[in-house]
Order: structure tokens, then C-alpha cells, then sequence
């Protein structure tokens, strides 16, 4: 066993651990932290995506005592005093999330370009998502949530003419 502390969403932890547990299963099953979903366990679909020390990291392959002496912020830590922030909120707004798996880690690679660059163009959110795998929704509304976050009006959105009859999106097909 190997002595930790970790900072997970501003609360210090301290443990035991195992030195081959993932950190994605130590935020999980040692913290009850379930909002960082592990999707394949082979660091392939991003799912798990959290910021370790400001940086993105797949938390299915960071092993636990990694993350001694860093902070891990997860999906669950972002909202701001209770509420969603603006990127959550363009997830729901513009439809970016449908069986909800990849969701966590769409945004928080998301919000790491966001850091960087605060006004990306759709290509740059393309590239900055292309280590996160989503099976449902062809990635345009992603993009388009993305993009509404940095405050660039690029795709349709709810209202907007781009919409047909139903309401839903009228998008093309784009591969991130």
C-alpha cells in the first residue's frame, strides 16, 4: 500500500492505495465520485477525462498514486455554486449529449481549449476533442456547444432558423 493525498474538487483526501489502482477507480469506487464515467478502460474514448494539476488526463490510465500531492478536478466539481456552468449549459441547450457516457469528458476537454484558447474556431474544437470518442451524436452539436460557450454563435441552436419544423437540428455529418 502507498500513502496518498489528493485534492478531488477542493476537498483534500488522504488513503491507502494499492499502487496499480487507477485513479479512475479510486475516483469512483474509494470516493463515490460516479460523474466520471469509465468507458473502456484503455484510455481510447475519453469518457473518464478529468484536470490533473490544470492539465487533461485520462484517469483510466493514471494510476492512483499518481495523483499524490496534485489536484483532480472532476465533472462534478465544476458547477458554480450550484449551478451549471456556461459550457454545461450549452451541452444542454444545444442537444450536445444523448446517452450521456461521453458527456463528462467532452467537457472537461472542452473546457481545457477553453483555458488555452477562448475563441476557437469549429476546427479547433475538433481537434481539441479528437481524443474523446461519442457514439451517439455525430459530434455537431458538440461542436456547436463548444462553440456557444466561447460566446460564437457558429451552429444552430434551439430558435434558430437552421432548425427544421420539429425543432431538431439541421446538421452534416462531421467527424471529429
Amino acid at each position: 500500500m502507498t500513502h496518498i493525498e489528493v485534492t478531488v474538487d477542493g476537498t483534500v483526501y488522504e488513503d491507502d492505495v494499492e499502487p496499480r489502482l487507477l485513479l479512475a477507480h479510486y475516483l469512483r469506487d474509494r470516493l463515490g465520485l460516479t460523474g466520471t464515467p469509465i468507458g473502456c478502460d484503455t484510455s481510447t474514448c475519453g469518457a473518464c477525462t478529468v484536470d490533473l494539476d490544470g492539465a487533461t488526463a485520462k484517469s483510466c490510465s493514471v494510476p492512483a498514486v499518481q495523483a499524490d500531492g496534485c489536484a483532480v478536478t472532476t465533472v462534478q466539481g465544476l458547477p458554480e455554486y450550484g449551478a451549471w456552468t456556461p459550457l454545461q449549459r450549452a451541452f444542454h441547450e444545444r442537444h450536445a449529449l444523448q446517452c450521456g457516457c461521453c458527456t463528462p469528458g467532452m467537457i472537461m476537454a472542452a473546457r481545457d481549449l477553453l483555458r488555452e484558447n477562448p475563441h476557437p474556431t469549429s476546427e479547433e474544437v475538433r481537434g481539441a476533442l479528437e481524443g474523446n470518442l461519442c457514439r451517439c451524436t455525430g459530434y455537431q452539436s458538440i461542436v456547436h456547444a463548444v462553440l456557444a460557450a466561447a460566446g460564437r454563435q457558429d451552429g444552430p441552436g434551439p430558435g434558430d432558423p437552421a432548425a427544421d419544423a420539429s425543432g431538431a437540428q439541421v446538421t452534416e455529418e462531421v467527424r471529429a
